[in-house]
């Protein structure tokens, strides 16, 4: 590409209305556009990015012997209705009528659709194994969304499942595509983590994330600092590092706490340590009020609430339902409350703590378990820094990640709701076993800008970068210079590699600058020294300028690309 004729644009000053340095940077790179909130143009050096992500996820795939197909973006809404998911995406999902008033969504995701395509071939066991995929855009109603591409409306993604008569060919399909993604992201150059997650909406018995590690993302990844394990805050299970208290039961005390409602205010008033206290939460269960107790220094994980009480929707009561459940909001304790309680089990080995009394302005210390009924218990808390392994008793610490990838065992969860069954060899009709295997392609770029950036811009991999090789022209109007460049734009073209000629009539400064910020892996620079047969080599992630002839210029930049691209 030759600037001077071509569209480009870079934008010198911070972009106010992104909060993420990806976000950002390829905003101000003129990668892409936001047109509303959520929902982004990919500008030309935006695609090739994309395009080359993709073409790196369509090669690992086709090698792993799965088949591309391409699905419907609208999507009949019985199809969810038959699979039971049409309430739980809830406002998530886009959905219209046409003009017969006939109910479609866009589609989020395309299980049902898969599992349709599959029953066409599928008779008998001798039909299977087969992986399918696609790649095509999804749409989600998020509520907030942010962080540029992590988190959008539409979304470029790459999704696969695979077809299998039991559980062992499960885990052979399951473990390809585990290691196929491991190649994927290996060639993208993210630095990722493998998770454990939950299956959430998507169903099944396992899922794993592949979660690129960064400062910014809406995923905790919780690590141990003694083995490899890698969990999702969100699954990880809580070891409760302290036994039963030997301290002596005492009688419970009502104490005057005016106006004092936080646990630091509590904490500080009473001088207690915040894991002394207990704090007191109503939620709203499957459309029923519980009072949910955890220690004052813990954080309530919904999800594993949810599957400790079997529950399909799990939300904090809103602050008119705790007042209609007559509770005074600060002071809520479990000591005589007339709905179901749940704890932790961490407050289980608790004694002497200190909980709201239900009373404006108090509280009671040297509150025991025998002060008031317990109904359900579990692990419901999310861990905390500092907390034990639960794989080999180091202590855990958490970073950041970006979700770029997942892998679900389905189990037989949509081939039963849709028929997809074979003859077995005893000529029995059984349910094929379902994987699912997805990969977001926005996500998976933001993150390696995220992972891969200077005060400058951009540092793309050279396996993914728009442009491998950008020559630079000091001075358009000089015979010699401009000679020497459109000759090496020619040849670089003839090997095959993408290059940007600038041919701009501008500042050198500027031209250095916009290269920088695109983050284009090579740079050739062309200027007096030509006379004599030299030009300048510099790569982005170095500072290092090196003077080469340019009659050996297209060996050095074949070998640079050849070593950064393994």
């Amino acid at each position: 590409m030759k600037l001077k004729n071509s569209y480009f644009y870079t934008i010198r000053e911070n972009i106010k209305d992104e909060d993420s340095v990806s976000g950002n940077l390829l905003v101000r790179g003129g990668f892409i556009k936001k047109t509303s909130s959520g929902v982004y143009m990919y500008m030309p050096l935006g695609l090739r990015v994309l395009k080359n992500i993709e073409n790196i996820v369509r090669e690992e795939m086709n090698n792993a012997q799965a088949q591309e197909l391409l699905m419907p973006s609208l999507v009949n809404e019985d199809y969810f209705e038959k699979s039971n998911r049409n309430n739980s995406f809830g406002k998530e999902m886009f959905r219209l009528e046409d003009r017969f008033n006939k109910k479609y969504a866009l589609g989020p995701t395309h299980e049902e659709l898969f599992t349709v395509a599959a029953g066409l071939k599928v008779r008998s066991f001798k039909d299977l194994p087969f992986t399918l995929y696609q790649i095509q855009n999804k749409f989600r109603d998020e509520a907030r969304p942010r962080y540029g591409l992590i988190r959008v409306r539409e979304f470029s993604m790459k999704d696969a499942y695979s077809f299998d008569k039991d559980e062992k060919g499960l885990n052979e399909s399951y473990n390809t595509m585990y290691n196929t993604y491991k190649k994927i992201f290996g060639r993208l150059k993210i630095n990722y983590k493998v998770v454990t997650a939950d299956t959430g909406k998507m169903g099944g018995s396992l899922s794993e994330e592949f979660q690129a590690i960064t400062d910014i993302g809406e995923d905790t990844i919780v690590l141990c600092d003694k083995c490899d394990y890698a969990s999702n805050i969100e699954v990880c299970s809580s070891i409760i590092m302290d036994s039963m208290s030997k301290e002596k039961v005492l009688e419970k005390d009502l104490v005057y706490t005016p106006n004092i409602k936080t646990i630091d205010e509590v904490s500080n008033y009473l001088n207690e340590a915040k894991n002394k206290l207990v704090k007191t939460l109503i939620y709203k269960i499957d459309g029923k009020f519980y009072a949910v107790l955890t220690k004052g220094d813990s954080v309530v994980n919904e999800d594993k609430l949810a599957k400790v009480m079997n529950a399909k929707e799990v939300i904090m009561a809103t602050l008119d339902e705790v007042k209609k459940l007559k509770l005074e909001v600060g002071f809520i304790g479990p000591i005589g409350l007339n709905i179901p309680i749940i704890i932790d089990n961490e407050v289980e080995v608790m004694v002497n703590f200190i909980v709201g009394a239900n009373k404006k302005d108090y509280h009671y210390k040297n509150v025991n378990l025998s002060d008031f009924n317990i109904d359900y218990k579990g692990d419901i808390r999310n861990v905390k820094e500092g907390d034990s392994c639960p794989n080999c008793g180091g202590k855990l610490y958490f970073k950041k990640g970006i979700e770029c990838g997942n892998i679900f065992k389905l189990g037989t969860k949509y081939s039963e709701c849709f028929d997809l069954n074979y003859l077995n060899s005893d000529n029995k009709l059984v349910p094929v076993q379902m994987g699912c295997y997805g990969i977001g392609l926005g996500r998976c770029l933001a993150a390696i800008v995220e992972q891969r950036n200077d005060e400058n811009g951009i540092i793309w991999p050279m396996t993914i970068a728009p442009y491998k090789v950008a020559i630079i022209v000091i001075d358009p109007l000089n015979i010699d210079q401009m000679e020497a460049a459109n000759h090496l734009y020619k040849e670089l073209c003839d090997s095959k590699i993408d290059v940007i000629l600038d041919d701009r009539d501008v500042r050198p400064g500027v031209k250095f600058n916009d290269m920088d910020l695109i983050g284009i892996p090579i740079r050739i620079t062309i200027g007096k020294k030509i006379v004599d047969h030299l030009v300048e080599i510099k790569k982005r992630n170095e500072e290092e300028i090196r003077e080469k002839s340019i009659f050996d210029i297209i060996y050095t930049v074949q070998d640079i690309i050849e070593e950064e691209s393994i």
